[in-house]
């Protein structure tokens, strides 16, 4: 088997844990270098028994030491730009984690460089589209099972621990992350745009931040059980200490409603700190409904018009981070497109479309207004053309 020489920039927590998964299903790799001040995920890498090569100081230099078989690019979500740029230059297979780029205008740069010529090896991380159960859901709804798709309904609801983790994190500010969105849910909005099969034509959004504020600083830090509840990890780069009194500038909570060019609809509601967490999709319709739940692994989809029990498929392999094994399953799609025997599950320019989507909400929700996405679409496409 062939052993995959990778440079890793920006190695923190969420790329240690991709290769940690890699390794997991049999890859044969060598970490070569990274590039990273204060490599957090080292630790991972580590307890995977994973070397994590030499610390060069930059990723101009980590690329001057290659070649590589794969560049991973594991940095906070505004370097993405500056370093799939860099690495797509050198014309070696590049991963990159989501979302893939952080503004509208880093978008259409990507856009145009990447209509240019022919496709680069870029591959990104919407995890969600190696779930089996999301394979499924993408499955039923091409067949025409449900029949032509009315409206969608979804959540992501985040336990204490989570929620808090976020508020500490890098992801607690828009110049780093993004937004709240963006950053978690991008991948949702990837497949909600699979399953439409069209872009977004209207949006609106509300939220703000109510939970992870100074005033409810004095509330309490564990679980009736004693367990901490706002302790799930370090926080990492540029962490904060306390998740109540950080510079976060992010929502912890907001919804989102979307109408697609072919008249779907869609609401989407997330919130950082419930104690039911959910992750669900109910999927509606003229000849069948679907409910995914993706913490769970179960799907359920009944015949619009049937009154026997729904048919209920439960995956198993439910893993505390709700990924339910699909870190091993992107692993095992990465490699088979290294090797030339399958398609990697998403493309980068449906990566960007999934981006665009989130921040035009975003759009929505600051200027408290519902936005037409005609204009931003029509920027996309002319940057499609190299316009």
């Amino acid at each position: 088997m062939k052993t995959y020489r990778i440079g890793v920039i920006g190695l923190g927590q969420r790329i240690a844990h991709v290769l940690a998964a890699m390794k997991e299903v049999g890859w044969d790799l060598q970490v070569v270098a990274h590039a990273d001040p204060a490599p957090v995920g080292a630790s991972i890498l580590a307890e995977a028994e994973i070397d994590a090569g030499r610390n060069l100081p930059d990723a101009k230099a980590l690329l001057a030491a290659g070649p590589y078989d794969l560049v991973m690019i594991g940095t906070p979500n505004h370097l993405h730009f500056e370093h799939l740029n860099l690495a797509l230059d050198t014309g070696w297979p590049v991963f990159c984690e989501k979302p893939i780029v952080r503004t509208e205008d880093e978008s259409y740069a990507l856009a145009r460089r990447l209509s240019a010529g022919p496709p680069p090896p870029l591959y990104i991380g919407l995890v969600m589209r190696s779930m089996t159960i999301v394979r499924e859901v993408i499955a039923r709804c091409d067949s025409g099972q449900l029949g032509e798709i009315v409206s969608i309904d979804a959540t992501e609801h985040l336990p204490p621990e989570h929620g808090g983790y976020l508020a500490r994190n890098w992801r607690r500010r828009q110049e780093w992350g993004g937004s709240y969105l963006l950053d978690k849910v991008c991948h949702d909005f990837d497949i909600f745009g699979r399953i439409a099969r069209a872009r977004p034509a209207r949006v609106a959004s509300f939220g703000g931040r109510r939970i992870f504020t100074a005033e409810r600083a004095g509330r309490p830090r564990t679980y009736d059980n004693g367990d901490a509840a706002y302790a799930l990890r370090d926080a990492g780069w540029m962490g904060a200490n306390d998740s109540f009194q950080s510079d976060m500038d992010v929502t912890d909570h907001q919804t989102a409603m979307v109408e697609y060019a072919n008249d779907i609809r869609l609401t989407f509601h997330a919130n950082s700190h419930v104690a039911l967490p959910e992750r669900r999709w109910y999927v509606a319709g003229t000849e069948g409904t679907l409910i995914a739940d993706l913490v769970r692994n179960r799907l359920m989809i009944r015949p619009t018009l049937s009154r026997s029990k729904p048919e209920r498929i439960d995956y198993g392999g439910v893993t505390a981070d709700s990924h339910n094994g699909a870190d091993q399953s992107m692993a095992r799609d990465l490699l088979a497109t290294l090797e030339g025997k399958a398609p990697f599950p998403v493309t980068p320019f449906e990566s960007l479309e999934a981006g665009l989507t989130v921040m035009a909400l975003d759009q929505a929700l600051d200027q408290r207004t519902m936005i037409d996405c005609g204009a931003m679409w029509a920027e996309y496409d002319a940057a499609l053309k190299g316009r």
